[in-house]
């Protein structure tokens, strides 16, 4: 058992594959920041498979159980498949997600099941083609995200979608999302939009509080709120009506969860970042390649064991420079 500072268990990693993405949602990758010119990292700086294999064992032995593939858009990187067929037959993986903006899931989503995948999580904000489009950034076509969700269900594999919510923007999409998921046993998640990285031009003024998600919800949906199903799960969930259907808040802004986080998050070129709102990361790349498992372990044991981070309970206590959301996925 690995504890933080502030008596954390070590649960959870998130493996970022890739810093590129397909689309250039606002709170996330705007296009005039993300743009023609922008330096993505250079492919040979990525860390490879086997490398990544390498440490998701590694923190296996030291109690991860879950693992999520994040990106940027995870589906950009080259032969997923292989990677998640490996990390599959670790021992210790309990637990094993994608998070994906779906636009080429339809494509993948079978031999992804096949690979040894266990769900997705989709980000969806809106089923308005309007809408969609204008926040996806690049003009991408709601109906292809809705056809990698279908063939994800018919592959079997476990599907969730998120929600980001912006004032002004997207709140009108709330009733037509959880009527859409509902009817399909889909689980639905709305995000309060966050102050991650530096480029989003996030102002309070545009968060929409979980508080008044859940009122516009309830005035045409009985809710039954459910008890946590694991230790450090930041979505309050509720049950919808008498079926299997469910809303799930994540409440960063409004409602911190900084006390329970178990998460540990490796950008795509070997950097451990201890919280999503970290300034800086601590680089294991040549640790990982030097073939050092040793030491690499008791590295990895510092870092947790010397980890404080609680900003969404400090936000406003003075500043710092975030890394971007799209550098070590969500």
């Amino acid at each position: 058992m690995l504890l933080d500072q502030h008596h954390r268990l070590l649960r959870d990693l998130r493996i970022s594959v890739t810093d590129r993405c397909n689309f250039r949602c606002r709170y996330c990758m705007p296009a005039e920041v993300f743009g023609p010119g922008y330096r993505f990292l250079p492919r040979k700086d990525l860390l490879t498979y086997e490398e990544i294999e390498n440490l998701a064992a590694l923190v296996a032995g030291l109690g991860v159980r879950k693992f999520r593939l994040t990106g940027g858009e995870p589906l950009l990187r080259q032969g997923l498949e292989e990677l998640v067929r490996m990390l599959s037959a670790l021992d210790g993986v309990d637990d094993l997600a994608m998070t994906t903006n779906g636009a080429l899931l339809a494509r993948h989503a079978g031999e992804l099941r096949r690979a040894g995948l266990h769900r997705v999580t989709v980000s969806l904000d809106a089923l308005d083609g309007d809408v969609f489009a204008r926040m996806n950034g690049v003009g991408a076509r709601v109906e292809r995200i809705l056809d990698g969700i279908q063939r994800a269900l018919c592959e079997g594999l476990g599907v969730k979608i998120n929600t980001v919510v912006q004032r002004g923007i997207n709140e009108s999409e709330v009733l037509p999302l959880v009527r859409w998921s509902s009817e399909r046993d889909i689980p639905v998640r709305f995000i309060e939009y966050m102050d991650v990285g530096e480029t989003n031009g996030w102002r309070m003024e545009q968060v929409v509080p979980s508080a008044e998600v859940l009122e516009m919800i309830t005035a045409e949906f009985s809710l039954e709120r459910l008890k946590p199903s694991h230790s450090g799960e930041v979505a309050r969930r509720y049950r919808i009506g008498k079926g299997n259907a469910e809303v799930g808040f994540i409440s960063s802004v409004t409602n911190p969860f900084c006390g329970g986080c178990n998460r540990l998050r490796l950008s795509a070129e070997g950097k451990l970042y201890t919280c999503l709102f970290a300034e800086s990361g601590f680089d294991v790349r040549e640790l990982i390649r030097s073939g050092k498992e040793e030491t690499l372990r008791l590295a990895i044991q510092g870092i947790w064991a010397d980890r404080r981070d609680r900003y969404s309970e400090r936000r406003g206590a003075g500043k710092n420079q975030k890394v971007e959301m799209s550098y070590i996925g969500g």
